[in-house]
């Protein structure tokens, strides 16, 4: 099944929503003090961001095709 700009873009609003469950752990974590979850959860977000980026250009670049 080839990947459309639409089911690409779905998936990035997904990816949207777990990125901010994902931070307000981390902001959760940060404020109880829990310096180790707080640092992983924030590099898993960093991480989630970046797919999201390169997610939202893969679906603009098909968009074009």
């Amino acid at each position: 099944m080839a990947a459309s700009p639409a089911e690409l873009s779905s998936l990035a609003t997904a990816l949207d929503d777990l990125t901010r469950r994902v931070t307000a752990h981390a902001e959760a974590s940060d404020a109880a003090k829990d310096e180790d979850t707080a640092r992983e959860l924030f590099a898993i977000e960093r991480s989630l961001n970046s797919a999201n980026r390169r997610l939202s250009r893969l679906a603009l670049a098909l968009g074009r095709q």
